[in-house]
């Protein structure tokens, strides 16, 4: 006789969605990024992505099988970290760098604390601050501006110009959407990225909130500080589409309940233009979500959903 009852321990929501197909979905929507970074700055930009990725997988190959638990390389995790870390990096930088970073961020920043989903930090965010602090050298500076020659070596960043620690002329807000601008690998080509974070949210991999909010803030803020002709630069003159959309939307690092996730954004869009106006950095976006990463645990604590079918308290 069929058994019709199945007696499981809870939770008993079941769902057809994995790791794997999640991070696969990431995959796909950072590769537009990845195509217009090698037409833009050419072949060493895929040398890099190459070279991170591999540093991801075998890092936490290696560390898994130290400590003796299970592989789980197969779930694209590294993968995708390794991409990331890349997408941080600026296109003229040695093969080495992207290494070292993705090796970091399996080692130090995932791993170290039990792996994926124990994670209280951006893994790739984590990683470009390290190399930010290791190797200032190689991290801000000798970008390659494609709308010049091939091979130009420019420091006129469209956020450095604005902040006033490089001269140069902005470049047209078409060629900021479009990539033709110096900047790390991965966040030159806004409309790619913005494509990528739209296929996420359609797939739903990610929700809308904290891209919106986040960049909404971002806009709101560079108005009231003085800077309403520049916001679009403030927009997709940096980081800023990358990581609201690729990296402050990360599973673990980001309050789960949406009212959480409001206050994340909005925490993540101050942050970023308190980084930009006062601090020394032009950009702010990495410092502003890593900030807001270890915020996530009291934003959780404090804005929870109401349960309900639960027994009352008795005081």
């Amino acid at each position: 006789m069929e058994n019709r009852l199945i007696a499981s321990s809870s939770p008993h929501i079941r769902s057809e969605e994995t790791t794997q197909k999640i991070m696969l979905d990431v995959i796909i929507a950072l590769l537009p990024a990845l195509i217009a970074s090698i037409f833009y700055f050419g072949f060493n930009s895929l040398v890099l992505v190459v070279a991170s990725v591999a540093a991801a997988v075998v890092t936490e190959i290696a560390l898994q099988k130290i400590m003796k638990k299970p592989v789980t390389v197969s779930d694209l995790s590294a993968v995708v970290t390794g991409i990331l870390v890349a997408y941080n990096i600026p296109p003229s930088a040695p093969w080495w760098i992207p290494v070292m970073g993705s090796a970091f961020a399996i080692a130090i920043a995932k791993q170290i604390f039990g792996g994926l989903g124990f994670n209280f930090i951006n893994p790739a965010l984590a990683a470009r601050a390290f190399l930010m602090s290791s190797w200032p050298t190689h991290m801000m500076s000798g970008w390659i501006d494609p709308a010049a020659t091939a091979d130009a070596i420019t420091s006129a960043t469209p956020l450095a110009i604005i902040k006033g620690t490089a001269e140069g002329q902005l470049p047209s807000i078409m060629d900021m959407l479009l990539g033709r601008i110096p900047g790390v690998l991965g966040e030159t080509s806004s409309i790619l990225l913005i494509i990528g974070g739209i296929y996420l949210i359609y797939r739903g991999v990610i929700k809308w909130i904290i891209p919106v909010v986040y960049i909404g803030t971002v806009a709101v803020l560079a108005v009231v500080v003085g800077d309403g002709s520049l916001v679009l630069y403030h927009i997709f003159g940096g980081g800023l589409i990358l990581g609201a959309f690729f990296m402050a939307t990360d599973y673990v690092t980001s309050p789960i309940s949406d009212k959480g996730k409001i206050i994340f954004a909005v925490g993540a869009g101050v942050l970023t233009m308190l980084i930009r106006k006062l601090g020394g950095y032009p950009e702010g976006v990495s410092y502003s979500i890593l900030l807001m990463n270890i915020m996530t645990p009291l934003i959780d604590k404090y804005v929870t959903p109401k349960l309900f079918g639960g027994a009352k308290n008795e005081k």
